[in-house]
């Protein structure tokens, strides 16, 4: 395969930076974003023993992508048995998703620097049977190491912004070098399975979004009846997974219902839960989950605590999936209010799951609002008339329906890939 500049500038740069890597993760860990106790894990040093048989590795980012390798985890569990499983992330909020989840047979470590040395050490430890990628974590010290051990590799549900995926056709050779590592490789969107498979030069197939078939989220039932006797019969809406900016564009939009529904209740999600006190003072002094104070006659309630999406978007009528208010946000997974039955009301800034929302709008599955006033119109009309909230609602469910046969075809495509199964289940998809 020809010589990569890009590829080869990024290898040096990591050797050139290597040794000041430990500086960075402790500064880091300093602001609360690693978990210093387990630093090691970033250069791969463990304290735990590798789980003998054949071992399935899944990397992914954060907390959306470690979702659906779990849910992939349990799926292949569910074919084979015998599997154990290592999922290595990137982020402390990943590593308290997978420990909530706590399935049998799987070990978390976190994503090893991808600098030379320390992916030896990682591949050496673990010794994989097989390595997936989730969506658009992609280390090229990290496959390329993988591939020169003989690891079958895999890239499931890519899904990358335009800017990305501009920069992979902008190094066409290092893009080409690392995409042909993959033995399978499947996109999320037609946009992305368009540009990978220039880049690649060989087919990455649209299977579908594999969050449409992820599990809802975990609902509480004895927390929801809790908050929902506090609410009583309040008008209530969701903001969920806000980012600085849009809280006080969701602030603005609840001072506009509140003059026609003084008792309206806004509960505000943060996407980063630390920014909870923030986020009250901007609204008064709110009460704060996190801080276990009650709602009582206050017009706005922060949810600043993890795992507990599922119990709000349960319990609100309406939300708001933000990171959608401002042009540098791009969007968030409307997936997840989709199955639980709250209406879903977006901005226009959805880039990284535009075929999502194209899907929803041609539906009639989602209301847009791009400022505080249209914001505040689509709440109130979704409060008021039930038949269109239903029929919203309704359309959205059937988007997200036609998940289930691209998560079923990528696992069948990951097993596939095992050794002891190489033989015996042929691929049935263009890779």
């Amino acid at each position: 395969m020809s010589f990569s500049p890009a590829l080869a500038a990024y290898r040096t740069a990591t050797v050139v930076l290597g040794p000041f890597a430990g500086f960075y993760l402790s500064a880091r860990a300093d602001k609360g974003k690693e978990d210093r106790t387990r630093l090691g894990e970033r250069f791969g040093r463990y304290g735990r023993v590798r789980m003998p048989g054949t071992l399935v590795w899944l990397h992914a980012a954060s907390v959306g992508e470690s979702g659906v390798a779990l849910s992939l985890i349990e799926a292949m569990t569910a074919r084979d048995a015998s599997l154990q499983f290592l999922l290595s992330t990137g982020t402390k909020t990943s590593a308290d998703l997978v420990a909530r989840r706590a399935l049998p047979r799987v070990v978390h470590v976190y994503a090893p620097l991808d600098r030379g040395d320390v992916v030896r050490r990682f591949l050496d430890y673990w010794q994989p049977d097989l390595g997936v990628f989730v969506e658009s974590e992609i280390w090229p010290n990290l496959i390329l190491a993988a591939e020169a051990r003989g690891v079958p590799l895999a890239l499931v549900n890519a899904r990358m912004s335009p800017e990305t995926l501009q920069q992979w056709q902008n190094w066409p050779k290092a893009g080409q070098r690392l995409l042909r590592t993959f033995a399978f490789a499947s996109a999320a969107d037609t946009r992305t399975s368009q540009a990978l498979t220039r880049v690649r030069g060989a087919a990455v197939p649209a299977l579908g979004n594999l969050k449409l078939a992820a599990p809802a989220l975990r609902v509480d039932a004895s927390a929801r009846e809790t908050l929902a006797q506090e609410i009583g019969v309040r008008p209530v809406w969701l903001a969920a997974s806000t980012h600085p900016g849009e809280d006080e564009i969701a602030l603005a939009a609840h001072a506009r219902l509140r003059e026609t529904a003084p008792d309206a209740l806004l509960i505000i999600a943060p996407r980063h839960p630390e920014r909870g006190a923030a986020i009250a003072a901007l609204a008064g002094n709110a009460p704060r989950r996190s801080k276990f104070e009650p709602i009582g006659a206050a017009p706005v309630y922060i949810a600043d605590t993890l795992g507990e999406m599922g119990l709000f978007y349960d319990l609100a009528p309406v939300s708001l999936v933000a990171g959608s208010l401002l042009p540098a946000l791009k969007g968030h997974n409307p997936i997840e209010p989709a199955k639980l039955d709250a209406a879903i009301v977006s901005g226009s800034h959805v880039e990284s799951f535009q075929d999502l929302f194209d899907a929803l709008s041609a539906a009639g599955g989602v209301t847009i609002a791009r400022d505080a006033d249209t914001l505040a119109a689509a709440v109130t009309r979704l409060w008021r008339d039930e038949a269109a909230r239903a029929s919203q609602v309704s359309a959205a469910r059937g988007v997200i329906a036609h998940g289930v046969e691209a998560f079923d075809e990528t696992v069948t495509q990951l097993l596939a890939l095992l050794p002891q199964r190489a033989s015996t289940e042929p691929q049935r998809a263009s890779a």
